[in-house]
């Protein structure tokens, strides 16, 4: 189990510099993200040669790409990492950023989970009934719903129109817990919606399999009621994959997923900067936040697969 834990934490370490390599190489050659571009943003349109000149020593644009992106780590690990266009520290603005896209999805995840499993298991007890059928419906629904046109749709009606919640923006829970939770109302239902649907689904199939298990109609046959049945030998197999695919989820939505909520509501996460970032072509916090993105991707999808590991011994064997 330890030989299997430090293989996938060494594998993190070798995804993560990929990433990072990957990440600089596409900057430098896409039209305006490479060295030539980052020159004119810093030295302006209007500067001479000899000021870009200048600017190109400074700040290692003269050197070989390899060695430009030895540097940019070296800044980024230290934490000394400096946007092209507005010359502020990348690490400041991603702190700055973390305490919204953390509370967005960790209210996210609550929510869809919450929702998830009580839609699902609702409708598995009332299979080919018009329970079922309702909330199957609304499950596609959800399913079917671009994020950032649900965002608006919210915000034009429920804002705009009749005035029910604020425009969009984060409220600190230090400074208002009360408001801290009204301005995440609409963020939350937004970027839960799609995965409450996704999971009642699964865990709607899940449970009708598990029912049919040989260990079940045991259960049953014992004499066990079917609140027991429910909780100690349906849910708990079934759950299994749920399980799984939340890990998956919260790690792809601290990362990135919930860029397109952030946006849509102002909320000034990490999300939202690194869009912004993309959008003018600034390198320093696009290789940050892609690196703060795929670190909680690649683990929890480590930490997902040491918890296999460890209930399935034959995953070790494997791999």
């Amino acid at each position: 189990m330890l030989r299997f834990t430090v293989r996938r934490l060494i594998s993190m370490v070798f995804i993560l510099f990929a990433i990072s390599v990957i990440t600089f190489m596409i900057f430098n050659v896409v039209p305006g993200g490479g060295s030539e571009g980052a020159t004119l943003r810093i030295a302006g349109r209007a500067s001479n040669e000899v000021t870009r000149a200048q600017v190109k020593k400074d700040y290692g644009f003269d050197q070989p790409v390899y060695v430009q992106y030895v540097r940019m780590m070296q800044k980024t690990l230290s934490c000394e990492l400096v946007s092209y266009s507005n010359q502020t520290n990348v690490c400041e603005e991603i702190k700055r950023g973390i305490p919204a896209t953390f509370s967005l999805v960790i209210g996210a995840a609550i929510i869809w989970v919450f929702f998830g499993v009580l839609f699902g298991v609702i409708s598995a007890m009332k299979a080919g009934k018009f329970t079922d059928h309702f909330l199957t419906g609304m499950a596609m629904v959800g399913i079917s719903l671009p994020v950032f046109w649900l965002g608006a749709m919210l915000l034009y009606y429920l804002t705009f129109k009749i005035e029910l919640f604020p425009p969009g923006g984060y409220e600190k829970f230090s400074d208002d817990p009360w408001q801290w939770f009204y301005h995440l109302i609409l963020p939350w239902f937004t970027l839960s919606v799609l995965s409450i649907g996704f999971y009642s689904r699964l865990l709607r199939s899940n449970v009708l399999d598990t029912e049919s298990e040989d260990y079940v109609r045991t259960a049953r046959a014992k004499g066990l009621s079917e609140h027991r049945v429910l909780s100690r030998h349906v849910l708990r197999n079934a759950l299994i994959p749920i399980i799984t695919l939340f890990g998956l989820d919260f790690g792809a939505a601290l990362g990135g997923g919930a860029i397109l909520t952030e946006t849509v509501f102002g909320l000034q996460g990490v999300g939202q900067y690194a869009a912004s970032s993309v959008g003018s072509l600034d390198l320093p916090p696009v290789l940050a936040t892609t690196l703060f993105a795929s670190f909680f991707i690649v683990l929890l999808s480590a930490i997902v697969d040491i918890a296999y590991a460890f209930l399935d011994p034959r995953i070790r064997l494997e791999a």
